[in-house]
């Protein structure tokens, strides 16, 4: 890639241990386009906090996440980024060593590590998993970490992705002697993800995205079930939620505005959406979050002090 179109990258460090290490990386990329040829000392699991990027290791293999996803990268293999609609991304990347990896699922490894076909990078993650992510960003952000509770929080992380995939493995690999098209079936759906992952707040039509995946409308909603296994409805419904939940937490907007600016049509209907996935409202959920913060700084306030004489 040229090196005026190649992307900005900023990149830290917010914990290393023996066995994990976590990193933060914000992309803001000037073309659509893969970039260089890269790869990773350490699998690392990314789990995107915002934007949407699409990872590639070989022909007619392409890899969405966004901020409903979580996406592997096998320590050594290659791969190269590309980041639709030039939106970018900012992500979490857990790192873990191939020992630790081994023992969170053994039955997806292989001689040449860990066996990528047992992770889909489209697999949508649950609403604990979700929460689970932001309170772990929230804490990294923080000036108080705690190796223990940081490294906790990231096993339960790794084991509720993987628990999906160890859900859905068995059929993957069976997978492998893969009916004709279904690459193609894939790519339809694809397209429609990073469309809908680019703008969640735009008024989608089936026409619109079908338009864009060079499908019908009545066909591509029949993909997205197969492929994703919810309708296209309820994947643009997530992508919003997920776009609304650091903004709930991490910012003092009001909920109508961050409702509209989500995608929603009103107050009320983000309330009763947020509530029913995530198990809260946006209200219940920013006054916890707003408790801990104050559990902890009076718990650093009241810590006892070390004087020098």
């Amino acid at each position: 890639m040229r090196d005026d179109l190649a992307p900005s990258v900023v990149q830290r460090t917010l914990f290393d241990g023996e066995w994990l290490q976590i990193g933060y990386v914000a992309v803001r990329p000037r073309s659509s386009g893969c970039g260089e040829l890269e790869s990773s000392a350490l699998n690392v699991l990314a789990l995107p906090l915002a934007g949407v990027f699409a990872k590639h290791d070989g022909p007619r293999r392409h890899a969405i996440a966004t901020p409903q996803h979580a996406l592997l990268i096998r320590a050594g293999a290659p791969y190269r980024l590309s980041f639709p609609g030039c939106v970018g991304d900012r992500c979490l990347a857990l790192r873990f060593t191939p020992a630790a990896l081994a023992q969170a699922m053994p039955e997806a490894m292989s001689a040449d590590g860990f066996d990528e076909a047992a992770f889909a990078g489209h697999t949508a993650l649950p609403p604990a998993a979700l929460l689970a992510r932001s309170a772990l960003w929230r804490r990294l952000a923080s000036d108080a970490v705690d190796a223990l509770e940081t490294e906790e929080r990231a096993a339960g992380l790794l084991e509720a992705t993987l628990a999906v995939a160890r859900r859905q493995w068995p059929a993957r690999t069976r997978g492998r002697v893969v009916r004709a098209g279904s690459w193609h079936r894939a790519r339809h759906v694809a397209r429609a993800v990073e469309a809908i992952a680019t703008e969640p707040q735009r008024r989608w039509t089936l026409g619109t995205l079908g338009a864009l995946a060079s499908v019908s409308p009545g066909h591509l909603a029949h993909l997205f079930r197969a492929e994703l296994g919810v309708s296209v409805y309820d994947f643009v419904v997530r992508s919003r939620l997920s776009r609304a939940l650091d903004a709930v937490l991490d910012s003092d907007a009001g909920l109508t505005e961050i409702a509209l600016d989500a995608g929603f049509a009103s107050h009320s209907h983000f309330t009763a959406r947020f509530r029913a996935f995530y198990g809260h409202t946006p209200q219940q959920l920013r006054r916890d979050a707003c408790a801990t913060t104050v559990r902890e700084l009076r718990r650093i306030a009241t810590a006892p002090q070390a004087f020098t004489a």
